[in-house]
């Protein structure tokens, strides 16, 4: 990860939002429908196309393709590996069942919308193989082939992949006879697409929101300390799939869930860090812009951090459209920066992407390229005072 004496580099969590029609192929083929996959590659190609030189113009230091060539930030993997099938189920979540008023209004609110939903998921019923690294690769060389097309690149380019451990607890397992025989088994297939994004020259970034989200959806009726047990196996399955690859050129992402809702059912950042920090990365990505977490960047204070790490710090809330004000942004890149006590562990980013999944985004596309520049202006103010 790079890090910088000089000024507050920015990046964001991954995915931007995709063309109307692109979204449309997506979703229908995830509906099962026949789709012209032709039509589908040639959207998607012109679409990296488009957002890379969107996120520089909008001075995004770290950048990436957008996850524009996906449907959504893991279900993609089931077209790139064996073993899926059918339809699975996925829990609900427990904030959100708790509030029966909201549930209702937020079914409203995505009735009828074109999109391909991360609560639909497949199951796991044959063996976990990465099929071809053709697919990975190819995603990267079409984002490098971008990259050298623009007259002034990123700092640093990077790419996600998802952590076994959100497949392994939203797709339901149906053919190996443990939860760590799944969870082995994904982190050996996605290592194919861990080490093609590294040998390709970009950072990876790990989305794991089940290290923190899954404690209100598959562990909401089950004990604390088994959740943590879960991070634990998730983490320990991360490692090692990411051996012979340096910590440095690997980030970690953490959230809660990236939807607008009460999120008062989330664990504490305190009841997890712990375990999180087992992950042998170059640093994390935590969301500290949301109203439920915006105060734990306090946790990073007196060796929340390995001495080495970088803290990527979400200063930008991306379920809301409010457009942060560039004041707002700078204050909270001040706060992690005084609690790691050193602005050069310090980036600014956003809380999560803004479009996980196809469509299931709800910041309108041109408020996301304002906040992504709120967030520039931010970190210019910040870098003003801290550097």
């Amino acid at each position: 990860m790079r890090r910088s004496d000089q000024r507050i580099l920015t990046t964001h969590a991954g995915s931007l939002p995709r063309p109307a029609r692109l979204t449309e192929l997506y979703a229908q083929r995830a509906l099962g429908l026949a789709i012209d996959e032709a039509e589908l590659e040639r959207l998607a190609a012109a679409a990296v196309a488009e957002i890379v030189p969107k996120q520089i113009a909008a001075g995004i230091d770290i950048g990436n393709n957008g996850e524009q060539p996906r449907e959504a930030f893991f279900l993609y993997a089931r077209r790139r590996m064996s073993g899926f099938s059918g339809a699975g189920n996925r829990p609900p979540f427990q904030d959100v069942e708790r509030y029966p008023a909201f549930k209702r209004l937020r079914g409203e609110a995505f009735a009828g919308r074109t999109a391909v939903s991360n609560l639909a998921p497949p199951k796991v019923t044959g063996e976990i193989r990465y099929l071809d690294p053709a697919a990975i690769e190819a995603e990267c060389a079409q984002f490098r082939d971008v990259l050298e097309a623009q007259p002034q690149g990123f700092v640093e380019p990077f790419m996600t992949a998802p952590s076994p451990g959100i497949i392994a607890a939203a797709v339901p397992n149906e053919h190996y006879d443990s939860e760590a025989a799944y969870v082995a088994a994904l982190a050996e297939a996605l290592k194919v697409e861990y080490r093609a994004v590294v040998e390709a020259g970009f950072l990876l970034q790990l989305d794991c929101p089940d290290l923190a989200m899954e404690r209100h959806m598959s562990y909401a009726e089950r004990p604390l300390g088994e959740f943590i047990a879960f991070i634990e196996l998730v983490v320990d399955a991360i490692n090692r799939a990411l051996e012979g690859i340096p910590p440095e050129r690997v980030r970690l992402h953490v959230c809660w869930g990236n939807y607008e809702g009460p999120h008062d059912a989330d664990v504490a950042l305190a009841d997890i860090q712990a375990a999180i920090l087992q992950a042998r990365v170059g640093g994390f990505l935590f969301p500290l812009a949301n109203p439920r977490h915006a105060h734990e960047w306090r946790r990073f204070a007196n060796g929340g951090l390995g001495a080495e790490q970088v803290l990527a710090a979400g200063v930008i809330d991306t379920t809301t459209n409010y457009i942060e004000h560039p004041e707002v942004v700078a204050e909270r890149i001040e706060r992690v920066a005084q609690a790691l006590g050193d602005p050069s562990r310090v980036i600014a980013g956003t809380d999560c992407g803004f479009d996980t999944s196809a469509g299931m985004g709800r910041v309108a596309e041109d408020v996301v390229w304002a906040k992504l520049r709120a967030l520039s202006d931010g970190a210019a103010l910040a870098s003003e005072r801290l550097f």
